[in-house]
């Protein structure tokens, strides 16, 4: 009686296969979340320097009011005609790449217009970022690791 051999694999062949795998996957993963915590901080960065030019050009084209306090008025729904359509729908939600924009405004010296305004961009999660950004009338973005951004917090370079 002649025995036939088996094609195929072993069991210990495909588990030593599976365990390569896995340890590929374990260096990978971490790179990869980390990569894309830097890609929404970029994000984060470019929504508020968006935001600055739009609160610029919404001043210019509304004098009387000066900066705005509302996202919807930079998008599609603008007190003020001539300051409409500055951002996108996306940042107009108030949420892009998985960071939550606010912003606000104020008059100051006792005038009715708005000259001050912030803009503050905060992760939505611990796999959304880990910095915290802040932006004023200034231009300077500034940044915080572990609590919302202000003005005296670190200037990106």
């Amino acid at each position: 009686m002649v025995m036939q051999k088996q094609k195929g694999f072993s069991l210990i062949e495909l588990l030593i296969v599976v365990a390569i795998i896995l340890i590929i996957a374990a260096i990978a993963i971490p790179n990869l979340i980390k990569s894309k915590m830097a890609a929404n901080e970029a994000a984060a960065v470019g929504g508020l320097r968006t935001l600055t030019t739009a609160e610029i050009a919404y001043a210019t084209a509304c004098p009387n009011i000066g900066f705005t306090a509302a996202l919807a008025d930079l998008g599609s729904a603008a007190t003020c005609p001539g300051g409409n359509s500055q951002i996108d729908s996306t940042l107009e939600s108030s949420t892009k790449s998985g960071y939550k924009f606010a912003l606000t405004a104020a008059a100051s010296g006792g005038s009715t217009t708005n000259v001050l305004f912030t803009a503050v961009a905060d992760p939505q999660g611990p796999s959304s970022g880990t910095r915290h950004f802040f932006v004023d009338q200034t231009g300077v973005i500034r940044y915080n690791q572990t609590a919302a951004a202000k003005a005296s917090d670190n200037a990106l370079q």
